[in-house]
């Protein structure tokens, strides 16, 4: 009978892994992409900031 209730915790426990594993997955990808956002939003402000030094450099005085 015992055979019976390891077989019957088993799936069970499986599942919570396979949950676990699937919120895992969730958050590495919330932080991939929150890591894709902040090199993107550090580039599209180090490219503002070059431009006006560019702009600067090229105004007529």
């Amino acid at each position: 009978m015992s055979d019976e209730a390891e077989a019957a915790a088993q799936p069970e426990s499986e599942r919570r892994q396979g949950k676990r594993m699937d919120r895992e997955d969730w958050i590495e990808r919330g932080v991939a992409i929150r890591a894709g956002f902040y090199i993107f939003g550090t580039h599209l402000f180090a490219g503002f900031v070059w431009l006006l030094f560019y702009l600067g450099e090229h105004a007529n005085k």
